[in-house]
């Protein structure tokens, strides 16, 4: 199967998101109203089958576009999973013009491997939540 990498809130439905969302450990009690809501203020990221049009990957990015950006919601379908799929995602994103030059930050409990391969680097004695 054919995946596309898509930017813009307005290339997926907020439902497609939240379905993806509500499955995760970070995201489960999230509304659907706040899910939106966050969408809007975001920058948002998709992972699109070519083939069916379904949305089977996600990330926000919440920046001030001067200094810093943050990372936030990847996502992937368990049904898409070790495909490469969340490294091209997150490739895309990091690669961005829009956040070159930015510091990068995101809060993980079990991907570390992952963001690592994209220069992000463990700060918990700095991190404050």
């Amino acid at each position: 199967m054919q995946y596309n990498i898509v930017e813009g809130a307005d290339a997926f439905q907020s439902a497609d998101v939240a379905h993806l969302l509500q499955a995760t450990y970070w995201a489960h009690q999230r509304s659907a109203e706040k899910i939106e809501a966050s969408m809007r203020h975001s920058d948002c990221w998709g992972v699109v089958a070519e083939e069916t049009g379904r949305l089977v990957g996600f990330a926000r990015v919440i920046s001030d576009e001067v200094t810093t950006y943050y990372l936030c919601d990847v996502v992937i379908d368990p049904a898409h999973r070790h495909q490469g799929l969340g490294k091209r995602l997150v490739s895309a994103i990091v690669s961005s013009p829009r956040y070159a030059g930015l510091r990068g930050l995101l809060l993980t409990r079990d991907a570390h491997g992952l963001y690592r391969r994209f220069g992000f680097e463990s700060a918990a004695d700095r991190a404050m939540v």
